[in-house]
């Protein structure tokens, strides 16, 4: 916390608004970012791989992640956008459950920071943390801090008012980099 407080004061940004401005961002995530797009970005082949494992090459899944180009740069262009509004680095990292494995989460879209508090480097899905899995239910945002990281995970719905995924809006306590 003291390395975020210090991150926000270099930045320009009293500390009390760190979370006041993911708030916001995390608002404007939930009225723009549509989650009927967010549910194409993954092809049937990637979602079949990924819960597959073959024994002979246990990285086939991660190497057959592919994605539909339109929807997925769609939202990941919308996302990097809205993380500018921000006076310090900000990351809006995309995270969907599947249908077929709710206990399951994995990150659909990570951004140029590289700031999360959820991700961990190299696994394609994880256990559904239970912040996320009471913003999927509840459709509420939730703020978040694990370790160095502050995370606002907001609800993306999509046309049938239905939380399709949410996405973690996430600043680091690590020194501010120019965007």
């Amino acid at each position: 916390m003291k390395r975020l407080l210090v991150a926000a004061l270099l930045a320009g940004v009293a500390p009390a608004q760190v979370e006041t401005e993911l708030e916001r961002i995390a608002r404007v995530v939930s009225a723009v970012v549509d989650g009927d797009e967010c549910e194409k970005i993954l092809t049937p082949r990637a979602r079949e791989k990924m819960f597959r494992t073959d024994p002979r090459d246990r990285w086939a899944g991660h190497d057959n992640y592919d994605v539909n180009d339109g929807p997925y740069l769609a939202v990941k262009k919308l996302l990097r956008r809205i993380a500018k509004l921000a006076p310090f680095p900000v990351d809006c990292n995309l995270w969907m459950s599947f249908r077929e494995k709710p206990e399951l989460v994995h990150v659909v879209i990570r951004q140029v920071n590289e700031i999360s508090g959820f991700w961990k480097w190299g696994d394609l899905y994880q256990p559904l943390p239970p912040e996320m899995k009471q913003v999927l239910e509840t459709g509420k945002p939730q703020t978040v801090r694990r370790g160095r990281v502050v995370s606002v995970l907001t609800p993306v719905y999509n046309s049938l008012g239905d939380v399709a995924a949410l996405v973690e809006v996430a600043a680091s306590a690590r020194e501010p980099t120019a965007q």
